[in-house]
């Protein structure tokens, strides 16, 4: 996927484009890409139009949500749903000033030449939130350009599904729900780094993610698939502070089963967690190691690749 760092574009090919942060790529903006594909005509581009930064961190600094995926991640996905080209830009005053209808005509229509766009029913835009799709509809239409608002996703019981709803699922533990509303994995991807070395001395050496810049699953110890070199192994996270050394410092380690390999520097990605337990402060590391050994039950045998 081609990626523009502004709002510009060097060659001339018909685009439709989508619009929004996009924040884990669920399954209401999977609909959006699939909308978006569907407004192409043969030799058009696929195109989406987001942003570096939550708007929320330009608008209203220190209110803005931990994150379901970092930057990297949502850009990957936004690859996978089908998009051939990317404008990942910064929301700043230049994009929060302009009016609806600067956005619409200057942006779209004039520098970026767009010949559909695709957006959610509820998308905002422009000054101060002044647009909406309503707005958009009419202009774009009054200038010959195809548009698509997309209906708000639900689940199978009808209830919506947001960023928002899949953030408080994970920030709860539940990440197979959460799993289920986004329509893929949430991964928690990350450099192995030197430990303190515990786990090593007491028979389960453990891999210590440097923690991205994301929301993380509540505190506590999850089963789940650690992909390490194009493999899958089955794995034990312990997310949290390691209260029973006084920790203060929140880690993500993973225990491998079946797994000898030293692997610093190399990157780890972390799916399908299910909540095992909560972490707690054993007497001591004998009391540790045989909790260990019994949630380690609780992780798939044998390795599978």
């Amino acid at each position: 996927m081609k990626i523009h760092y502004t709002l510009e574009r060097s060659d001339d090919t018909p685009l439709v484009l989508a619009i929004g942060f996009f924040d884990g790529m669920h399954r209401g903006h999977q609909d959006i890409a699939r909308k978006t594909r569907e407004l192409r005509n043969p030799g058009w581009s696929a195109v989406v139009l987001t942003f570096s930064n939550h708007p929320s961190a330009f608008l209203r600094p220190g209110s803005e949500p931990p994150l379901i995926t970092t930057p990297e991640e949502r850009v990957d996905l936004l690859a996978d749903a089908g998009y051939e080209e990317c404008f990942f830009v910064p929301f700043d005053s230049a994009v929060a000033n302009q009016t609806p209808d600067e956005f619409l005509k200057k942006t779209l229509i004039e520098n970026l030449g767009v010949r559909g766009v695709a957006v959610g029913r509820t998308f905002r835009f422009g000054h101060a939130r002044e647009g909406d799709v309503t707005l958009m509809e009419r202009v774009l239409r009054e200038n010959g350009v195809a548009f698509a608002p997309v209906e708000i996703a639900a689940d199978e019981n009808g209830q919506r599904i947001s960023s928002t709803r899949i953030r408080n699922l994970i920030a709860g533990g539940d990440v197979p729900a959460a799993d289920r509303l986004l329509g893929h994995a949430y991964e928690l991807r990350g450099k192995v780094m030197p430990g303190a070395g515990r786990g090593h001395g007491m028979g389960f050496p453990t891999a210590n993610l440097a923690v991205p810049a994301k929301l993380l699953p509540r505190d506590g110890v999850y089963a789940g698939i650690a992909r390490h070199e194009g493999r899958d192994h089955a794995t034990l996270v312990s997310i949290g502070t390691n209260p029973t050394f006084d920790g203060k410092t929140r880690t993500v380690e993973a225990w491998l089963r079946d797994f000898h390999d030293t692997i610093y520097g190399h990157e780890l990605a972390l799916r399908d967690l299910c909540f095992v337990r909560e972490q707690r402060k054993f007497a001591n590391a004998n009391e540790l190691l045989a909790q260990m050994e019994d949630d380690a039950r609780a992780v798939p045998y044998p390795a599978f690749g």
